[in-house]
């Protein structure tokens, strides 16, 4: 396998499954993108790449206890595994260091 490489869309499922640590669920992680970025989210789109991440080996998922507000179901839960941290922390450095090299950060100049 080569190397994987974080989509917009994937490095924001990650942050926001990092920020809400044992929250992490499909329909939480969806509610949280768009209240942090007012962004309009799908609930296909965040389990799609929840799917993704998992196959790369950045998160993993497990099944929550039954709950009574949820008629006895589960949930599909969500956690950043290590791998996941430092694909967050690689594609955070790349980031910086292009915009350490921008003269003036304000990019109304550019």
């Amino acid at each position: 396998m080569g190397k994987e490489y974080l989509g917009e869309f994937e490095e924001l499922v990650l942050l926001i499954t990092a920020l809400m640590k044992d929250r992490a669920y499909g329909l939480a992680i969806c509610d949280e993108i768009m209240s942090q970025t007012d962004r309009k989210v799908t609930i296909g789109a965040v389990h799609a790449t929840v799917a993704r991440l998992e196959k790369k080996g950045y998160v993993e998922t497990y099944m929550s206890e039954a709950t009574n507000e949820r008629g006895g179901r589960r949930k599909r839960m969500v956690r950043i595994t290590a791998v996941g941290k430092a694909a967050l922390v690689k594609a955070r450095d790349a980031k910086v260091k292009l915009w350490t090299q921008i003269p003036d950060l304000s990019i109304d100049n550019l």
